[in-house]
């Protein structure tokens, strides 16, 4: 199978997770739990998702000039993702996360974003040339909006299609959701997209309509343990979540991200990339931590 450039635009961040038999309520300590250290990010996630799927991925984001940074670069370099356009912020730390995870795999996430904030649009012009000879630029909201804007108009003048997984959840300028081909929501993110409440596959096909009316070409609503709706043109897709007894679920959106690119890279349809997503998505549930639980191709198999 011929493979495309996917460029990923993002966040780098070190995750600092703890897992409790639940999470503590505020004002409160809950003692007992486990802690793990591990490289994380939405932006990094996706990349390295995108990696071990086997895609061919340049990834563009900032990291502080510290062991947080330097420990990124070099497993980026492990998974064989294209480190050019990794920037080193003299004046800002690496990214951090504390993420707390239940029992029932559920978490809640901290975010201090440090050099991320600082990713701007000299940056991306920096490496202009790279997303307009991308297939798919794949995008997600740790970094500032402003660059995320910036990228996707390079991107949608030059014919690139623009993923964006609106995490975490906020309102979209009209000017970004034109540039996009592909919007991932979550069942939140879909309802701020739409002022539509998402509880089922009906709710979530008016989201998507909604959602597609403002000029994306393909809306995936992510449901969970449902699976995901898609709407593509005037089509509608359901596609079953794969059933597994979630460990953890940081990071499952992005799998399902960076899994999606790979396959519509490859010439899959929309429902058949969708489909491997899930799958992909399903193995990371299994697992605790972000970049730790990302599966590899073969084990779709």
């Amino acid at each position: 199978m011929s493979k495309s450039k996917i460029v990923v635009v993002g966040s780098s961040n070190t995750d600092m997770v703890i897992k409790a038999s639940r999470l503590p309520v505020p004002g409160e300590t809950v003692i007992g739990g486990e802690f793990m250290m591990n490289p994380g990010g939405k932006g990094a996630n996706q990349a390295v998702a995108v990696a071990r799927m086997g895609g061919q991925v340049t990834f563009i984001t900032k990291t502080g000039n510290d062991l947080f940074g330097r420990q990124s670069m070099e497993l980026y370099n492990s998974e064989n993702i294209n480190t050019d356009y990794v920037f080193s912020d003299e004046d800002h730390p690496s990214g951090v996360a504390l993420i707390s995870v239940d029992v029932y795999g559920e978490n809640c996430i901290l975010v201090a974003p440090g050099a991320n904030a600082a990713l701007t649009t000299a940056d991306i012009e920096k490496a202009r040339k790279e997303i307009e000879e991308a297939e798919i630029l794949l995008m997600q909201l740790e970094i500032p909006m402003e660059t995320v804007e910036y990228a996707a108009k390079i991107a949608a003048e030059k014919g690139v299609k623009v993923a964006l997984n609106p995490a975490p959840a906020q309102t979209l300028s009209n000017e970004l959701l034109k540039c996009l081909y592909i919007i991932t929501p979550n069942k939140n993110e879909a309802e701020i997209l739409s002022g539509i409440k998402v509880r089922d596959w009906d709710s979530a096909q008016k989201s998507a309509d909604r959602i597609s009316e403002k000029g994306v070409d393909i809306v995936v609503v992510t449901l969970g343990g449902l699976g995901a709706l898609i709407k593509e043109g005037s089509s509608y897709y359901r596609v079953e979540a794969e059933k597994v007894e979630a460990m953890d679920t940081t990071a499952a959106g992005d799998t399902f991200c960076g899994t999606l690119c790979v396959g519509l890279s490859e010439g899959m349809s929309i429902e058949e990339a969708v489909r491997m997503a899930c799958k992909a998505s399903a193995i990371t549930v299994t697992r605790m931590g972000a970049q730790a639980s990302l599966p590899y191709r073969h084990e779709l198999t």
